[in-house]
């Protein structure tokens, strides 16, 4: 019995580290093949040849829409200052004349019921076959959940859950009948911090 115990005393930190590593190593070895080895996907043959990104003037969304437009994908560029989108455009454009690019100026913290009908009657004659739920915005400064003013937490709400469920919902309809499409939603790595980012814990739940 004592020999047993010594065994398992010896092997079984031996057994959890090969666990470990063995763990580690297939990790590995998906990341080089997902980012060195396998075969770039046909985007417009995989989805469709349009693109839409909400909050493409800045960060995330203006980065993919540069990616996107460099595929040859068209773009339909959404954000709620016009004069960002007409800037962005145009750079776009210069770098990818051969693309065309459409914009819709649309502000989730209020009533965007006109700019999501707006979206689907575009949606409706285009081969739209990506979606990217990319808006999102947070509090002025950390808080804790009771210092958050309820305007605050509303519009985080709108602009986070609400424009995302809405949009997807105006466009998804194409992509059923094609049979191919793609909806990403970007959401935060504040969602991810235990316990739950307690100075941002509504926004953090918005972009879970």
């Amino acid at each position: 019995m004592h020999q047993l115990e010594e065994l398992l005393i010896i092997f079984l930190p031996f057994l959890i580290g090969l666990i470990l590593t063995f763990k580690t190593f297939i990790s590995f070895t998906t990341w080089i093949f997902n980012t060195c080895l396998r075969s770039e996907k046909h985007f417009i043959k995989s989805y469709g040849s349009w693109a839409l990104i909400t909050g493409s003037t800045d960060g995330i969304g203006k980065a993919l829409s540069y990616q996107l437009a460099e595929r040859n994908l068209n773009l339909i560029l959404v954000s709620r200052n016009s004069k960002k989108l007409e800037t962005v455009k145009n750079e776009i454009s210069t770098k990818n004349p051969h693309i065309q690019i459409k914009t819709v100026t649309i502000d989730f913290s209020g009533d965007f019921t006109d700019g999501v009908r707006e979206i689907e009657i575009l949606a409706r004659d285009l081969d739209l076959g990506i979606l990217i739920n990319n808006v999102g915005i947070s509090y002025p400064k950390a808080m804790f959940f009771h210092e958050v003013k309820e305007e605050t937490w509303m519009k985080i709400v709108r602009v986070n859950i609400e424009s995302t469920t809405r949009i997807t919902k105006a466009v998804i309809g194409g992509m059923m009948e094609r049979k191919k499409g793609s909806i990403v939603n970007i959401g935060s790595g504040a969602a991810a911090v235990v316990p739950s980012h307690p100075l941002f814990t509504i926004y953090a739940a918005t972009k879970a």
